[in-house]
């Protein structure tokens, strides 16, 4: 199982991750910070980036602050990071 730590920042005008912010990856969410919309949204987009199904990606800590952590069921840390870098030295 992979857990690691998101900073959201909700509203945006796009949904995508940005890249790191030190030991956390920075993701922008277009749903707004109101009765679990972001939330979703980043599990929904991690779990499309990640290639694992939407029930296994699981906000564990922080639901309600910008600085939340995922657990991914089903792919280890070092798979998870790999996959994120990967999405993130792609073009456009």
């Amino acid at each position: 199982m992979a857990r690691f730590s998101v900073v959201v920042s909700p509203g945006a005008g796009r949904t995508e991750v940005v890249g790191r912010l030190g030991d956390a990856w920075k993701v922008r969410v277009a749903a707004p910070p109101e009765r679990g919309r972001a939330n979703a949204e980043l599990a929904a987009l991690l779990a499309e980036i990640l290639g694992v199904p939407r029930r296994d990606v699981t906000v564990v800590a922080g639901g309600a602050s910008r600085r939340k952590v995922v657990e991914v069921d089903g792919l280890e840390a070092g798979e998870a990071e790999r996959r994120l870098s990967r999405r993130m030295s792609e073009p456009g």
